[in-house]
């Protein structure tokens, strides 16, 4: 058994594996953060740490980042990214109670900007966002996921006109 492992830890891919939450106020207003590498918008995560589960990794995150303490709620969606060969396990998550959601603010150096977005009026998100969105908004077709606005993908969304 041991050789087998070893064997397959040898010859498999290797996959780097992250944790993200899809924040959701009571209002339906969804947490997203402007990180300083990337110009989309995207969800507060990262990767999970050597040992660390992923439901752990996922409340660390959004607290490092946005100083915001989370309830995770219901069964994580997994996303496999083949490409770059990433797992991304996308929670759904609520301010705990006791949280004042419009304290959240950015106190990572990669976080530029926190905002709280109605889930109709969503900016641009990045590809890991929207897909961790699609995700979860399949998975909420069972009776047993909690209440998420899914948003569409920006692919899917119509065009606004400019203003002006």
């Amino acid at each position: 058994m041991a050789a087998r492992r070893f064997a397959v830890r040898r010859i498999a891919p290797g996959f780097t594996v992250g944790a993200m939450c899809v924040i959701e106020r009571s209002d339906g207003a969804l947490l997203l953060v402007r990180h300083s590498y990337r110009k989309r918008w995207g969800m507060p995560g990262g990767l999970l740490q050597r040992g660390e589960e992923a439901g752990d990794a996922a409340r660390r995150e959004v607290f490092e980042e946005v100083d915001l303490e989370v309830e995770l709620a219901g069964e994580p969606a997994v996303v496999v990214d083949a490409e770059p060969q990433r797992i991304d396990i996308v929670f759904r998550a609520r301010p705990a109670k006791g949280s004042d959601s419009d304290a959240a603010r950015p106190v990572s150096p990669e976080i530029l900007e926190v905002r709280w977005f109605p889930a109709d009026a969503l900016p641009e998100l990045q590809h890991e966002t929207s897909t961790a969105l699609v995700a979860l908004a399949r998975a909420s077709r069972s009776p047993q996921s909690p209440h998420l606005q899914p948003a569409r993908p920006l692919d899917q969304r119509e065009e606004r006109p400019a203003a002006g």
